[in-house]
């Protein structure tokens, strides 16, 4: 297999009009441009990692479902967590008696009444590959400066030569970036099309040999998805799927689980999966795939196809997958547009933070994918609101029944930017009835399982890695703090004023101002509107 190239046009069973997320056998069109890499880690950006950090007097929010406790010292040696150690009670001063003591080459960050959580890890999030020329220092601070310190990269879209170099350099901490789990788009790279299993077979073990960590996909026959996830598994490669309408007729979330899919993303192919009055959705006639408005209507009224809520077919659906150990991703940030466009467009960030080939590429268009505004009406946006309270109630009770949900955003489409999106997400896991600690179990220690990760991060625990978001408001209380543009309000002096934002990010051990990353993104975006 020859190297994965930015560009190209080849004959292989994989289109992306860019990235319209299609598997189908006609020829690729070429992405967009890939940005500039990530520029060298400056000397004034992070510090650390230190030989003993310690975090003083911090509410501790850890990932795994306990309730928040604090004050605690946290004792961080180099970049393993080492001793969580309680120091007191809330609303009373803390004694110096039994604090662990600092070294005359520690470093002390005296943080009381902050609140810490573990680093949130992203499972779908593009580093380019929707509108041309994005920076991967924009990406990879922004996401940062919202506590994101792992990333699923979904599709390497960019090329996974120049993902890749962006996972070792991040390994290094050469760079400002949050750790990079690299995924292959299927079928990326390949000379023809992929249509026989001894071809998905041999793609397969390529991508694991050129350093591939897992495998998107969007559909392919069902002989050659089997052989592609049988050998997936054992090349110990994770899977991740969008069941594409265009294959999800004969392959839906429930098939591809059964032949070994970890992973789905969004949620087409489940309502596929609970039809019980058809076997294929219910287009209209005059209903085009590759016209962008007629896909994203048209996919707002799957869900009312499905089976109803709590009916045997719903049931043994949610069952089974909960049985195979299945991960649900849903992304439903990404869609949030379709059921409110006034709001994600107008949102509080695009100002500072929204780079203008971002911008142009979000406005409606024919060629761009996710543009879809070509004449949204309110009929649609109330088919969508419906269309998510269906989607959060099976979301709310696969958790509830033992299923896996974890957090992703995919922005870079749909007015959604890089680290902002990933902070609705869990707005929305809460709408969907998820309680405040299972979010956060959601953004942490399930992507965690999920990736195989569990044992080194995904939660504050002794003996993991030192991934940690700081925080001086209550996130527990309020996701909107944890925003870039914190949380507007009133103080106490009756005056208008906005409260929270990340402050501290750590990643690795290294410490990382939110504040100046977000200045830093905010003046590469005033130069790119220059």
């Amino acid at each position: 297999m020859p190297k994965y190239t930015n560009r190209t046009t080849s004959n292989i069973c994989f289109r992306l009009a860019i990235a319209a997320f299609s598997l189908i056998c006609i020829s690729f069109t070429a992405l967009a441009a890939p940005g500039a890499s990530a520029p060298s880690k400056a000397s004034d950006e992070g510090s650390g990692p230190y030989e003993r950090l310690i975090l003083r007097g911090v509410n501790l929010i850890n990932g795994e479902g306990a309730p928040m406790r604090g004050p605690l010292d946290i004792i961080i040696e180099n970049n393993r967590i080492t001793n969580i150690v309680s120091v007191g009670h809330p609303g009373v001063p803390i004694k110096p008696e039994g604090r662990p003591v600092a070294g005359p080459n520690d470093k002390e960050m005296e943080l009381s009444g902050h609140y810490v959580l573990p680093g949130f890890i992203d499972m779908h999030g593009h580093i380019g590959g929707s509108a041309d020329n994005i920076p991967a220092e924009y990406v990879f601070k922004l996401w940062l400066a919202h506590g994101i310190t792992t990333v699923r990269e979904p599709g390497s879209f960019n090329g996974l030569d120049w993902v890749l170099d962006h996972v070792e350099r991040s390994q290094t901490n050469e760079i400002v970036a949050p750790r990079i789990v690299p995924y292959l788009g299927f079928g990326m790279g390949a000379k023809s099309p992929i249509f026989t299993p001894e071809q998905a077979r041999k793609w397969v073990k390529q991508a694991a040999k050129d350093g591939a960590k897992g495998i998107k996909f969007f559909g392919a026959t069902p002989k050659v998805m089997e052989a592609a996830l049988d050998e997936a598994k054992e090349q110990g490669l994770g899977t991740m799927m969008h069941h594409a309408q265009l294959n999800v007729m004969s392959m839906n979330v429930l098939d591809s689980a059964r032949l070994g899919l970890t992973t789905m993303e969004h949620w087409y192919g489940l309502p596929e999966a609970m039809f019980t009055a058809k076997t294929i959705q219910d287009y209209p006639a005059t209903y085009n795939y590759n016209n962008e408005q007629d896909r994203f209507s048209e996919a707002g009224k799957l869900w009312a196809q499905a089976a109803p809520i709590g009916s045997d077919k719903w049931n043994a659906v949610r069952d089974e997958l909960i049985s195979l150990n299945f991960t649900i991703n849903p992304t439903m940030t990404i869609y949030q547009a379709s059921r409110d466009l006034m709001r994600e467009r107008n949102a509080d960030w695009h100002d500072d933070y929204t780079l203008p080939t971002l911008w142009e590429f979000f406005k409606p268009s024919r060629y761009a994918h996710g543009s879809y505004w070509f004449d949204w009406t309110t009929s649609e946006e109330i088919a969508w609101k419906e269309n998510f309270n269906l989607w959060m109630t099976f979301l709310n009770d696969y958790k509830n029944h033992g299923g896996r949900v974890t957090t992703g955003s995919d922005s870079g489409y749909i007015y959604k930017i890089y680290g902002f999106g990933y902070i609705s997400e869990l707005e929305l896991l809460q709408e969907a009835g998820f309680n405040p600690y299972e979010v956060v179990q959601s953004a942490t220690l399930n992507g965690a399982e999920a990736l195989g990760m569990d044992d080194q991060i995904g939660s504050i625990s002794i003996g993991k890695l030192a991934d940690m978001v700081i925080v001086d408001q209550n996130p527990l209380q309020n996701f909107k703090v944890l925003y870039g543009t914190g949380h507007y309000r009133l103080d106490d002096n009756n005056q208008p004023t906005r409260v929270g934002g990340v402050k501290y990010t750590i990643k690795d051990g290294i410490v990382y101002d939110a504040k100046a990353l977000l200045a830093d993104v905010k003046e590469m975006v005033e130069q790119a509107k220059q």
